[in-house]
């Protein structure tokens, strides 16, 4: 199937889709906030440049797009029917890069939690309080990994 958008055009969207202060991770952002915690954005020197940053508690979250981060079995991930071969590359690579990034962090005694998209919007979302109090009790404890996904 082609795809109805000239290159040009599909260029210009792509290249529109930001990394950093996506609507998800404001969302999660605001509700730490809110509940009392403190936390930095983006912090390069870590591996993988985590989303937030919680030094206090030794804890990051990635708050990952499906699409981007290929997140198997999940309804928001579809390969493009263009370019297909250079779209699959990409998204393993960023699925390497987010193992390596992970496997750092936790070598280095971070807690990491990831947050796919998929769990915080969708049709299969999880309830955004239970999901914010799942994150905090993660913070809080002694896991050293979480993930969170959709309900599905």
């Amino acid at each position: 199937m082609a795809d109805i958008k000239s290159q040009a055009e599909r260029s210009k969207n792509m290249s529109a889709i930001r990394s950093r202060e996506t609507k998800p991770e404001i969302k999660i952002r605001k509700a730490l906030f809110a509940k009392g915690f403190r936390y930095r954005l983006n912090v390069r020197k870590l591996p993988g440049t985590p989303d937030i940053v919680l030094p206090k508690y030794r804890t990051v979250i990635f708050v990952h797009g499906c699409f981007w981060h290929g997140h198997e079995h999940c309804y928001l991930f579809v390969v493009p029917t263009t370019r297909t071969d250079f779209w699959i590359n990409k998204i393993r690579i960023n699925k390497e890069n987010d193992n390596k990034a992970i496997e750092n962090l936790l070598h280095d005694n971070w807690k990491v939690l990831t947050i796919w998209e998929c769990s915080i919007k969708g049709k299969y979302k999880l309830k955004f309080d239970e999901l914010i109090d799942k994150t905090v009790s993660f913070i809080l404890s002694d896991e050293k990994q979480q993930v969170m996904r959709s309900s599905e």
